[in-house]
């Protein structure tokens, strides 16, 4: 069930709205339980069973995680822990990578005469994110930070809560521990204040996403000898914007919603496109992964805390781990990598702040956005020897016009939309819209209500009523 499906926006939510409304508060998160098993049934199918076993394993072992005096040096706890995210990690690897590994073998095998056979599985929707969150429960338990949930009903409304469950914001325990058992949430109110922020994300989903998404695919699907330079940058300008526009959106509608339910779920994006360098970059976009690999696997690593050599080090395993995480092919390992490396020429020379001219800081921003429009398309090409083709038209001008495909995907509306979201190339770096509309009681914040609501979301409520909706992009992962 997607988030901009008719099921979704016309029954679906009202519904969970409704019941949160009128039943008594302290059955919120058995709403929200009961609610999202039912959300992702329909969209995952017998995979719920995958789930549920995964909750199941982290649920019991949570208690036994707690900081405890007859285990001073932590030696069961630590066997404990480690089994536990063993299991974890296990599961995300056999059904998202085992496809990837058995292919890779076979594809050696081959070179010397075998014929080795290839699994095939079907990527349980969600289970990069729902393996995170479970990692982040018995991680923030077992390091005291937050105590181990007794009540299942809790437990399942954390994991499974369906704003977040299929692609984030990815919540770690710590966050959202002290609001499961709020029962004073004033619900009319928090409704009003998510509302705006749900419709901004619909707006942006259905909007400028989609609308983009046809001419990019056509870009994209353009092959490496029939591309020209107009098209490799209309494609890699193209899947900047809709990238953004299609994860931010997916992300406001999910902190919205939360809200509405009485949580309040991390921000994800701050306008990542205004960053003035690569490691801002990782500051603003996709907030909550860089959260969850800072303090999961980079400063569990040593961090920065133990000489330059173990710092690149650490940033090299971090975003390997990050282009992986994201699927099972090699163009994301070397997205990945080409972000470390980035990263690492940064700090290693100094260009890992903001320079304080304006001229400067206006030419790094420029750099930066170049850098990472060419990393867009390592990361949605098919494979490498398209990526590599593409961004070799980027560097080199040929002047020869777009294809007959790409041409007529780039119609004068779709065209409108296209220069419209590029605004988001010059805009400053603050104020972030989605907090604004969520919670500024400001002129500007007033304005941009009346704006998303009145006309905003009534025509992205007519597009979604069409059916013309494409899947939310982060599904796949």
């Amino acid at each position: 069930m997607s988030f901009i499906s008719p099921l979704f926006l016309w029954y679906f939510l009202p519904a969970v709205l409704l019941a949160v409304l009128v039943f008594p508060r302290r059955w919120r998160n058995g709403i929200v339980a009961v609610g999202s098993l039912l959300f992702y049934t329909t969209g995952g199918g017998p995979f719920i069973l995958l789930l549920l076993a995964c909750m199941v394993v982290n649920f019991l072992a949570g208690p036994a995680l707690e900081p405890n005096a007859w285990d001073l040096q932590n030696t069961r706890r630590r066997r404990l822990l480690i089994g536990v995210i063993s299991f974890d990690v296990g599961m995300l690897v056999v059904w998202k990578y085992a496809g990837f590994a058995t292919q890779q073998i076979a594809a050696f095998a081959r070179l010397f005469g075998a014929d080795l056979p290839v699994v095939n599985l079907l990527l349980p929707i969600g289970i990069s994110f729902y393996t995170f969150h479970h990692i982040s429960y018995v991680v923030d338990i077992y390091r005291g930070e937050r105590r181990a949930l007794r009540d299942p009903i809790s437990f399942t409304a954390y994991i499974a809560m369906f704003p977040q469950l299929v692609a984030g914001p990815i919540v770690r325990y710590r966050e959202i521990a002290d609001q499961l058992p709020q029962l004073r949430s004033h619900r009319l109110d928090d409704i009003a204040a998510g509302f705006p922020r749900f419709a901004l994300g619909l707006c942006k989903k259905t909007i400028f996403a989609d609308s983009l998404s046809p001419m990019v695919e056509a870009c994209f699907a353009t092959p490496p000898d029939q591309m020209t330079f107009a098209t490799a940058w209309l494609g890699a300008i193209g899947y900047t914007l809709q990238l953004f526009f299609d994860f931010s959106g997916y992300s406001d509608m999910a902190i919205g919603m939360g809200r509405m339910l009485g949580f309040r779920l991390p921000e994800n994006f701050a306008r990542p496109y205004s960053s003035v360098t690569i490691t801002e970059f990782w500051r603003r976009w996709h907030m909550s992964l860089s959260r969850w690999f800072r303090d999961y696997v980079y400063i569990p690593l040593g961090g920065n805390r133990t000489g330059a050599g173990h710092t690149y080090r650490n940033l090299c395993v971090v975003f390997v781990l990050t282009g992986f995480w994201h699927g099972a092919q090699w163009t994301f390992l070397v997205w990945g990598m080409y972000h470390g490396a980035l990263l690492i020429v940064e700090r290693a020379f100094g260009y890992d702040t903001t320079p304080a001219g304006p001229v400067a800081r206006v030419a790094r921003r420029a750099l930066t956005l170049l850098l990472v429009v060419i990393g867009w398309v390592l990361f949605k090409s098919a494979d490498l020897a398209h990526a590599l083709g593409m961004i070799g038209h980027m560097l080199l001008p040929d002047f020869t016009g777009l294809g007959d495909v790409v041409s007529a995907a780039l119609t004068n509306q779709r065209l409108i939309i296209l220069v419209a979201a590029m605004a988001i190339f010059f805009l400053p770096s603050h104020p972030v819209t989605g907090p604004l509309l969520e919670s500024s009681r400001s002129r500007p914040a007033n304005a941009l209500r009346i704006g998303v609501m009145t006309v905003g979301l009534v025509y992205a409520a007519i597009l979604a009523a069409t059916g013309t909706f494409s899947p939310f992009l982060y599904y796949q992962f």
